[in-house]
């Protein structure tokens, strides 16, 4: 995945906060990837929460001078997103609200931009505080994306992924794609607190899947306001093989294999390996989010 050295990358959609501190040190889980590394302990190795220091706090950090610096004057151009792992994210970022917001355009409505929150450690957030452990993140309380890029480290040495630029994007897509529902007013119907194969929890984190895919057909076509020219100048079936190995090291099944040694579907919050590269590659294929239906 390459990035148009020219362009201009949008800091101001991203806040960075790593760095600093919340009082207390209680997190909540939310959203998202679910927490993979943190809810997997507790719901598979049968760790309680009380172990894992997670609560429904919502204590708040707020950036710092330094830390803000460090994005909005190291993330400048899209070379430096070709050099750097957090630039990468801020133009990952930029490229996925420019779709969204085109395509809410061309339906006739309007996009509400997200911020995305770089944070270590522990941050506050609407739906609670949340410790890195939780893993990326979407808090509709507030509407912003939450990303520790530790967590991509894990991605590969825990779950398994081979990893690369692309690999990130994907995770990073795929809570918009939950901010996408949001908007849309589908993201409620998680709050059943159902589980298993057929679940409307299930159902959601596919269809975030979908749009994922939806993003990245469109991704080298998508034009940055700041140039007119597309962000992303180039996307190979080399990063689409890295997307889809992530979708499939983070499906319940490969999960549960891995850390309980067994597979239970009615417990499945995510779905399967199989179901995930296969909603992704339908918005890929597609690149139209009237195809990821995915509670029809």
């Amino acid at each position: 995945m390459q990035f148009d050295d020219d362009a201009n990358l949008d800091t101001s959609e991203v806040q960075d906060v790593r760095g600093s501190r919340i009082p207390g040190g209680k997190a909540t889980v939310g959203g998202g990837i679910v927490g993979l590394i943190a809810l997997l302990l507790a719901l598979f190795l049968g760790i309680g929460p009380d172990q894992l220091g997670l609560s429904s706090g919502g204590d708040s950090a707020a950036p710092t001078s330094s830390s803000l610096a460090q994005v909005q004057q190291s993330c400048r151009t899209g070379r430096d997103a070709n050099a750097r792992d957090d630039c990468r994210m801020v133009a990952v970022v930029n490229s996925v609200q420019d779709y969204w917001s085109q395509e809410f355009r061309d339906r006739r409505d309007t996009y509400t931009p997200s911020p995305t929150v770089f944070f270590s450690g522990r941050v506050g957030t609407a739906c609670g505080a949340a410790t890195a452990a939780v893993g990326p993140f979407y808090c509709p309380g507030d509407r912003k994306v939450y990303l520790d890029l530790g967590f991509f480290d894990d991605l590969r040495t825990k779950f398994g992924a081979s990893g690369g630029a692309f690999a990130q994007a994907y995770v990073v897509a795929h809570e918009y794609g939950h901010h996408v529902q949001d908007l849309l007013g589908t993201l409620g119907r998680t709050q059943d607190g159902l589980t298993g194969a057929n679940s409307n929890s299930v159902r959601t984190e596919l269809q975030a899947d979908c749009y994922a895919g939806v993003w990245a057909h469109h991704a080298t076509t998508t034009p940055d306001e700041s140039t007119g020219r597309p962000l992303i100048t180039s996307l190979t079936a080399a990063d689409i093989r890295d997307g889809l190995d992530a979708a499939a090291a983070v499906g319940d099944d490969r999960i549960q294999e891995r850390f309980q040694g067994r597979v239970t579907p009615e417990a499945w919050t995510h779905g399967s390996a199989q179901q995930r590269q296969e909603w992704f590659q339908q918005g890929f294929r597609t690149g139209d989010p009237d195809r990821c239906d995915t509670f029809r």
